[in-house]
């Protein structure tokens, strides 16, 4: 008996836990050998409840052809309810007010989350960010300038909590709300690196899995975990990803699912923005700054849109001589930048200039292609 034996379609939505000893039963019908998502879906809808379908799972199994089957031992089940108590985690049920309305619309929508922090945030309007672990400087900065900007539009912003982009955007949505899903277990502090990370999001935000507590994280969790941080946000925004990386699955996850994908381009000589590059050919919306984000989510937020508009409207208009000073600082710095490298720092010295009004334009030279930003603060035109 496998989750093939079972077309998950056929299934109606899983009833509401309406007990604990229900909830201890439903955990106890998952972890039971050979019964994934779609055959535990099947099983609820067949018996109405998991007590009753995990006394019946044996003879299920054995009209399948698997001899002396056995359901997954309670005491299994106390144990992992034991350490999810010890760390401060809980469990919410699909079917249950606390599950996100979002991961609804997925096929395998996971049937049960530990999580760790505050569970409303899993039903606000969310956008999931992701990209690569070897990020470059500029990636996470690009990554952090978003993820702010959406929090202070009043989104929540959905990563994996892995290394480069991923820990760029949790850091700095932390003030307005961020949700880190893990591979392995909600309690398993990985990358170790990002521990403290992991306990402020706990605090300030949210971690959620689906793997039982104490799980530590293989190759083949992560995929599963991509499909879930497509599914929670409404729209997924990548920021830098090599042609062959975990952030593209997440894209064929969000598109599956029927999202909005947007990624931000790169260099065509750089690896890391290749995946991005491509998806964008595909027609993935091109991202330069957090308000074409903002203009895809309006439609599916009509209020929050109205909102966000009014702010703008509000804000004092961008004088017209600003942009030609732009364009004559632009003219300026590529003037005096050549193919051999210059450190950053004298470039500004030799403007006399503040730092920050020529690093917002490198940054926007970079994204254009006409910069080279290379390691040890050296920069250099790109011909």
């Amino acid at each position: 008996m496998t989750d093939k034996d079972y077309n998950p379609s056929s299934c109606t939505p899983p009833i509401p836990p309406t007990s604990e000893d229900e909830s201890f039963a439903r955990l106890r019908l998952l972890r039971s050998r050979r019964v994934g998502i779609a055959t535990y879906n099947r099983l609820l809808a067949e018996h109405g409840s998991a007590r009753r379908a995990l006394a019946e799972l044996p003879s299920i199994a054995r009209a399948a052809g698997v001899l002396n089957y056995e359901t997954c031992p309670e005491a299994v089940v106390y144990a992992e309810m034991r350490a999810a108590k010890t760390v401060g985690a809980r469990l919410v049920i699909q079917g249950s007010s606390d599950y996100p309305q979002t991961l609804n619309d997925l096929s395998d929508a996971p049937p049960m989350l530990w999580i760790i922090g505050d569970a409303t945030l899993l039903n606000r309007p969310t956008v999931s960010l992701v990209g690569a672990r070897n990020a470059s400087s500029l990636g996470t900065r690009m990554a952090k300038a978003l993820a702010r900007g959406l929090g202070e539009a009043g989104y929540i912003v959905v990563s994996g909590l892995a290394r480069g982009v991923d820990a760029a955007a949790h850091l700095a949505a932390l003030p307005t709300g961020t949700i880190a899903v893990q591979a392995g277990g909600v309690d398993i502090m990985y990358p170790v690196e990002n521990t403290r990370l992991a306990e402020d999001i706990a605090k300030q935000g949210l971690r959620i899995s689906e793997q039982p507590v104490g799980l530590q994280p293989m190759a083949r969790h992560f995929p599963s975990r991509n499909r879930i941080i497509a599914g929670l946000g409404q729209a997924t925004v990548i920021v830098e990803a090599a042609a062959r990386s975990g952030s593209l699955i997440t894209a064929r996850d969000a598109l599956d699912q029927g999202r909005e994908v947007l990624a931000v381009p790169g260099h065509p000589f750089d690896a890391r923005a290749a995946g991005c590059n491509m998806l964008i050919r595909d027609g993935a919306t091109l991202v330069r700054h957090v308000a074409d984000v903002i203009e895809v989510l309006e439609p599916l937020h009509p209020e929050r849109g109205h909102d966000a508009r009014q702010r703008r409207s509000d804000s004092p208009p961008r004088p017209e001589h600003d942009l030609h000073e732009t364009d004559a600082l632009h003219s300026r710095i590529l003037s005096r930048l050549g193919p051999s490298p210059v450190a950053e720092d004298q470039l500004i010295r030799d403007l006399e200039l503040a730092p920050a009004s020529v690093t917002a334009v490198l940054v926007e030279l970079e994204l254009n292609g006409h910069v080279l930003r290379q390691s040890g603060g050296l920069i250099s035109r790109v011909n």
